[in-house]
């Protein structure tokens, strides 16, 4: 006689109920509450942070009638700078070198990033080419819309001497011009033979993409990222570009904004043209690199493109340049595995 298999449910979910399900973060994992009554818990994927959570999807056959969010935090989550910033000389900026340096880095950051800059600090920043003055890193910040936050931002700028203060006030249609004063301080302020523009939230492995620039033969006119070819507008959604913003049908050849480089040349080229009143300025960033990479070479030299996935767009991949959409507790972890292993792995791939 076969032994009878019993199911246990421990779900009290009744067809036609109506339930209330709380789900609530805990040090370490959620918790499962159904009508009052705990259910079940799981713990968070290693290495998770509340910080990296993004959003809430729910499945199933089941009708949701009402959605309550509580306890969310009222501003970015590292506006409190006293739990991030580490006030230690070793995480200050090196002395800025005599000479021209060989590659210079302008990082994006927004005013109450504490938690992103430091995290760079402490990771791909402690390089010993940066330590060496061989490369200098800036992060290039423009003003918060909130005054204390811009209190917090000039001390941090004037302990650690890593910060370019951009004089508006922060936008997403203005981070173009961010990208004009890197040119600007990279090309003429530190004589760099290079360029290099990411994010805050990029992890740079410095050493691979200076041998990657190094394969283009010295004095060549260069543009190297994750290139996308024949790309067109998006025309609705939140995204959407009208024609009165880019008539044109597409874009140009342009590099993805998390991490590409550009030569001198062409940044210099930038800068002049932003000094003439020439510059045409687009709001998407990336895009707008593109356009002025295409117009130095309709009027100047050719220009070696080199495109490269790994230069990733979203997130890390294997051997990676760059990585994107890394967490603080990321980017320190991508550093101790590049110290320990002296090679390029991703942490807490999805």
């Amino acid at each position: 006689r076969r032994k009878r298999v019993k199911v246990e449910w421990p779900f009290p979910f009744v067809e036609e109920k109506l339930f209330v399900l709380t789900l609530s973060a805990g040090l370490e994992g959620y918790h499962i509450n159904v009508d009052g009554q705990h259910v079940t818990s799981f713990p968070y994927r290693t290495g998770f942070t509340l910080e990296d959570a993004t959003g809430l999807t729910v499945n199933g056959d089941i009708d949701v009638h009402s959605v309550v969010v509580a306890s969310l935090p009222t501003s970015h989550p590292s506006f409190a700078p006293q739990r991030h910033l580490e006030l230690s000389k070793r995480w200050q900026a090196p002395l800025v070198p005599d000479g021209p340096v060989e590659l210079f880095i302008g990082i994006l950051s927004a005013g109450n990033h504490f938690g992103e800059r430091m995290a760079v600090r402490k990771s791909w920043m402690q390089h010993v080419l940066i330590t060496s003055s061989k490369v200098v890193a800036r992060f290039f910040v423009a003003l918060h819309g909130r005054k204390e936050v811009n209190v917090e931002l000039k001390k941090e700028a004037e302990y650690f001497g890593d910060i370019v203060l951009v004089p508006y006030m922060d936008s997403y249609d203005l981070v173009v011009l961010k990208t004009v004063a890197i040119c600007e301080h990279g090309a003429l302020a530190y004589s760099a033979k290079y360029i290099m523009k990411c994010d805050d939230d990029t992890f740079v492995k410095l050493g691979a993409v200076i041998n990657e620039v190094k394969k283009v033969p010295e004095g060549r006119s260069l543009y190297i990222g994750n290139m996308n070819y024949y790309h067109k507008p998006l025309r609705g959604g939140k995204w959407a570009v009208t024609y009165e913003e880019w008539p044109e049908e597409d874009y140009p050849p342009y590099a993805n904004g998390p991490g590409y480089v550009l030569s001198s040349d062409i940044a210099r080229f930038i800068v002049e043209e932003f000094e003439r009143h020439r510059l045409r300025l687009f709001k998407m960033e990336d895009v707008s690199v593109g356009m002025w990479v295409e117009h130095f070479k309709n009027t100047s030299n050719p220009v070696d493109y080199r495109h490269s996935l790994r230069f990733c767009q979203f997130g890390c991949v294997e051997n990676y340049y760059t990585a994107h959409y890394q967490s603080p507790r990321q980017m320190i972890c991508l550093w101790d595995k590049l110290l320990r292993q002296n090679k390029p792995e991703c942490c807490n791939m999805r």
